[in-house]
């Protein structure tokens, strides 16, 4: 199955202001190297068996710097898609769904749903955590990938993993369930029971199992994005949207709209480095 890249850069900056701004927002800044975070993102593909060139979605105001930055590169989208609004990452994802399962010469193409603005240090475990997530992933599942804590941090939310484990990896385990961001004693105790990982939003599974799911719990979105989708307008690598039935879209994460509500959600632990830029 080919693996294709899905990248959300449609944040608008605004926990990194004044170095971060709306028209020129954090994952377009070379924040921690000579890459910006998007270039960073790109990059921390190259290894990765079977990828395609990624899916970028982006604001409209940012369609110019996404392009540059690839360019910069030497790399190609395969389709920039420009949100009209921003709707959160369950439109954002189904939008990138619905393109590359009409795009994709292959019938069940699987999305790796990145955000343009993560550190990832170990590029290696990276690799390694997405390759042991595939075989779940081909099967259905919808994978998410939880951050192995290093300390009892308040900000972020977490997911809590079953005890019981699928297939014949070691490091797939169910998904028991999300929790919000806790307080110190709870995160103190979450830390301290070995059940708990950080929510990195970051994502893998088939085009096709995301979108049944999204239509089973929330089909005012997917109908939402079928209607954007269904008059779009290509201009070189840009994807333009109908914008009116975009506006109709619910705001709603991808977490609340599909993965804390489906039975078929799992968790692959990543231990890697990895930041949230901003928080």
């Amino acid at each position: 199955m080919t693996l294709i890249p899905v990248i959300m850069s449609g944040g608008s900056g605004s926990r990194l202001w004044p170095q971060s701004r709306a028209l020129y927002p954090k994952q377009f800044l070379p924040l921690v190297n000579d890459q910006t975070m998007l270039q960073n993102t790109v990059s921390r593909l190259d290894g990765l068996d079977s990828v395609s060139a990624p899916l970028v979605i982006a604001n409209e105001e940012h369609r110019f710097l996404v392009a540059e930055q690839f360019r910069q590169m030497g790399k190609q989208a395969s389709a920039i898609i420009l949100e009209p609004a921003g709707r959160n990452t369950a439109p954002a994802v189904a939008l990138a769904a619905l393109k590359a399962k009409a795009v994709s010469e292959e019938k069940e193409p699987l999305l790796l749903v990145l955000a343009a603005d993560h550190v990832i240090k170990d590029v290696k475990a990276f690799h390694q955590a997405v390759e042991a997530a595939l075989p779940a992933a081909r099967d259905g599942k919808l994978v998410t990938f939880g951050i192995v804590p290093t300390h009892p941090e308040t900000g972020y939310g977490y997911i809590k993993a079953s005890k019981e484990l699928i297939g014949n990896s070691k490091q797939v385990a169910l998904v028991e369930n999300f929790v919000e961001k806790p307080g110190l004693e709870t995160a103190q105790g979450y830390l301290a029971s070995g059940d708990y990982y950080w929510n990195s939003g970051m994502f893998l599974f088939k085009a096709s199992r995301y979108l049944e799911e999204l239509n089973k719990f929330r089909p005012d979105i997917l109908q939402a994005c079928e209607k954007a989708m269904a008059v779009e307008s290509t201009d070189l690598d840009f994807v333009r949207l109908d914008e009116a039935a975009f506006h109709t879209c619910p705001d709603e994460s991808i977490d609340y709209a599909v993965m804390e509500k489906t039975t078929d959600s799992v968790v692959v632990p990543l231990d890697a480095g990895w930041t949230d830029v901003g928080s």
